[in-house]
């Protein structure tokens, strides 16, 4: 079994609220988890409202899988207009 985990820093620059943070978090998180298998949660910045870290883990057989599905990810997540990709790690175990 690999497990591939990634760690991606948020920039929200439209939000000017917690809840306004929150709604676009939910929504990227859904898309995530729906579309790529993954599981997602936020580990850090919980009270700031324009900014998070995400972490974000998957599961597979096989290294090669794991590692292109967390690079689909990350390119998911640079493509999104509501947020800005800051910086993210990937590791492999």
């Amino acid at each position: 079994m690999i497990i591939g985990i990634c760690q991606a820093s948020l920039y929200f620059p439209q939000s000017s609220s917690l809840k306004d943070k929150r709604n676009i978090l939910r929504s990227i998180k859904v898309r995530l988890r729906n579309h790529y298998n993954v599981s997602v949660s936020e580990l850090d910045d919980y009270n700031l409202w324009q900014s998070t870290l995400l972490g974000i883990v998957c599961v597979g057989k096989d290294k090669k899988y794991v590692n292109k599905v967390l690079n689909e990810v990350i390119s998911f997540l640079e493509r999104k207009n509501e947020s800005e990709l800051v910086n993210y790690e990937i590791n492999i175990i």
